[in-house]
């Protein structure tokens, strides 16, 4: 693993000059209105990502919602139930619902009236991916390939604009054997790094585990880390001693492929792998490196994101 980033490493623009140029606050820590220049590097960033598409990649884009019970059965409650949101809405007759919107009118609480709904926000772009392969029956011998995308959302609010609770993932997944999956990974890696040159960032690869709930979390996060389960790639967004992770690169086992029986035609269980973009934390590193006009920015970056 890089133990030093390549490139300088102290940010150009703080996050609260950027903040103040190219993010409006809504009134929820984490949730912001973003500008036209800020989405035109966000754009080209998802343009240059897809130039890097491997073929046979099957490309599919998510609504921000999906299955409750799919998401139940993919376990996301055992691992990180403090993220989830979950979809609420105002049930019953017509009388129900109209005393329940009267309270609110009255200034009084008309929350308690709420029932779950059948969706919750989708707080990663690849769940979606297992179940709709599943229903396809036996995974291919070449393994399968996937690019995907949605709106995603965790439950942390926070004022640090690199940890915001609504946010745009981009992932290439990968099903198949261990095998198939550890070459991915490696492919991939590889490829980030020459994808982050292009971009002009400075950047590290180091181990990391994901916020696994609880006490029990911790024995987790750490069996992730000792088995090389998860890899990000780090840049400097608000320095260099708290670099944010822009991309990483994870191999899920067989969790996945247990979860929902996805299996090849000789009855092998698969294994799942995955490498996501955070799209809007990319932007910002873009931003924090470079300064806030896109003019200015370097001519081969300019060249590599086509602005």
């Amino acid at each position: 693993m890089n133990v030093a980033f390549k490139q300088p490493t102290k940010p150009t623009h703080s996050l609260d000059s950027i903040a103040e140029a190219l993010l409006l606050p809504t009134g929820i820590d984490g949730v912001y209105a973003r500008t036209a220049v800020f989405e035109r590097v966000v754009d080209a960033l998802g343009a240059l990502i897809s130039r890097y598409r491997e073929d046979e990649t099957e490309v599919l884009r998510f609504p921000p919602v999906m299955s409750r019970r799919q998401l139940e059965k993919s376990g996301y409650l055992k691992s990180f139930p403090h993220f989830l949101g979950c979809v609420s809405c105002l049930a019953g007759d017509e009388a129900h619902v109209r005393s329940s919107a009267e309270r609110c009118e009255a200034g009084e609480n008309w929350t308690d009236a709420l029932s779950a709904a059948d969706l919750v926000l989708s707080p990663a772009a690849c769940y979606p991916v297992y179940p709709l392969v599943a229903s396809r029956g036996s995974v291919s011998a070449a393994g399968q390939l996937f690019d995907v995308a949605c709106d995603c959302f965790r439950r942390e609010p926070s004022k640090m604009l690199d940890r915001l609770q609504s946010f745009r993932m981009r992932e290439y997944v990968c099903i198949g054997t261990p095998e198939q999956i550890d070459a991915f990974r490696k492919r991939w890696m590889t490829r980030a790094q020459d994808l982050a040159g292009q971009l002009g960032l400075p950047y590290r690869f180091d181990h990391a585990s994901d916020a696994f709930f609880g006490r029990g979390g911790k024995l987790m996060a750490m069996s992730q880390i000792e088995q090389a389960l998860k890899f990000e790639l780090l840049v400097p967004v608000r320095s260099a001693e708290e670099p944010t992770a822009c991309m990483s690169f994870n191999y899920h086992q067989d969790h996945f492929g247990a979860a929902w029986n996805l299996r090849n035609t000789a009855g092998q269980v698969m294994h799942t792998g995955c490498v996501a973009f955070g799209m809007d934390r990319l932007a910002l590193a873009m931003f924090a490196t470079h300064g806030l006009d896109l003019a200015q920015w370097p001519h081969s970056v300019r060249q590599a994101l086509m602005i």
